[in-house]
């Protein structure tokens, strides 16, 4: 559980860093305000689907018994 926070986290800060290049570029001031934190949802529903989908790895154990 504790890689999907981290995955999640990961993926927050690349939602934050795009933001920021375009705020830097100007192009915030040319999208309107909804149209932005539809984007921002968006994004982050799609990333809680990547790092749920990464998450569950199943794996066998075998004991060797004597």
């Amino acid at each position: 559980m504790k890689w999907t926070g981290v995955y999640l986290l990961g993926f927050v800060l690349l939602i934050g860093g795009l933001l920021a290049a375009l705020w830097k570029l100007g192009l915030l001031s040319s999208i309107g305000t909804t149209w932005l934190w539809i984007g921002v949802v968006i994004a982050l529903g799609i990333g809680i689907m990547l790092a749920v989908s990464n998450s569950g790895s199943k794996e066998n154990i075998q004991i060797d018994r004597m």
